[in-house]
């Protein structure tokens, strides 16, 4: 049996619909279903019921730059909880493998092309110090639980996700969903600017859902391997220059100005997919400016 965690959430949802799709048997679990993976009795509950075979971890307790430099305790609290929980009950009901995401994050402030051989080669950014720390300890505990148990689990590194039904909240949105956001209340209002926070110079790889779905699937299947896997293309975009692409695609005519006093974060985020194209035989396929003219669309159709 799989069991999806955190399957209500803008992840698991695509998730479970690719399981759809594939006619696979699996069962769900969320906080918003009754199950709050920060509480042992319950994380316990829930193993002992279904007794998964596979496990899909898309639980996570996140948000973009502003909700981290507000929120860090909660969030270095919250994910180590549900990490500890789910390795132990995984331990105690005889899971045979965990997929589990870490976000590229907790690599190195000071890297830029993001390789796996690089993940332990400094400290984090200060702006991702705690979720990014937190994911960090998940795959300590993933090596820890297979070194005394043999517990299998795939961890998978996955940059920010963006597309339909994503967090569209001002703190818990990453920058791509902000400035979505952001531009169609301007283009509603006719404002004639807006604010981007920080310089516009860093650069992210960006990963649409649905491949980050595919890949969270794929990884029940891959050959067993304890080290931390990018799925990733190497490319990534400026915060201006996807500024200008959602401007365009938005069709707001006002102004774009930086705010240079707000935080950039890491200068550079992109990730060598090397290993993970080779293990998985397949890479992420989406086109990145037709998936966000899907999000744009999705996004002012249900806001």
């Amino acid at each position: 049996m799989i069991l999806v965690l955190g399957a209500t959430g803008f992840l698991g949802k695509r998730v479970c619909r690719k399981l759809d799709y594939a006619g696979l048997e699996y069962r769900t679990s969320s906080l918003t279903q009754g199950c709050d993976l920060r509480d042992f009795g319950q994380t316990d509950k829930l193993f002992s019921e279904i007794k998964p075979e596979y496990l899909l971890n898309c639980a996570a307790y996140v948000g973009g730059i502003q909700f981290g430099y507000k929120h860090p305790a909660e969030l270095f609290r919250n994910n180590l909880l549900m990490t500890l929980n789910v390795l132990e009950c995984a331990r105690m009901h005889g899971t045979r493998r965990i997929v589990n995401p870490i976000s590229n994050c907790a690599y190195p402030a000071r890297a830029t092309l993001f390789r796996e051989d690089e993940f332990w080669d400094g400290p984090l950014h200060e702006s991702v110090l705690s979720y990014g720390f937190a994911r960090k300890a998940s795959w300590v505990g993933s090596w820890s639980y297979a070194k005394q148990y043999g517990l299998d689990q795939a961890n998978i590194v996955l940059s920010n996700m963006y597309g339909p039904e994503d967090h569209f909240e001002e703190e818990r949105s990453h920058a791509l969903g902000a400035l979505l956001m952001k531009m169609v209340e301007a283009k509603r209002k006719s404002l004639p600017f807006i604010m981007v926070w920080g310089t516009g110079t860093p650069v992210r790889e960006w990963l649409y859902v649905d491949d980050g779905a595919e890949a969270m699937i794929r990884a029940m299947s891959i050959a067993r391997s304890d080290e931390p896997i990018n799925i990733g293309v190497s490319r990534g975009i400026s915060v201006i220059d996807m500024a200008l692409l959602i401007k365009r695609l938005v069709g707001y005519e006002g102004e774009l100005r930086l705010d240079a006093s707000k935080p950039d974060g890491a200068p550079y985020k992109t990730v060598d997919g090397t290993k993970g194209a080779r293990l998985f035989g397949w890479t992420p396929t989406a086109n990145f400016e037709e998936t966000v003219a899907d999000t744009v669309s999705w996004y002012i159709s249900n806001r």
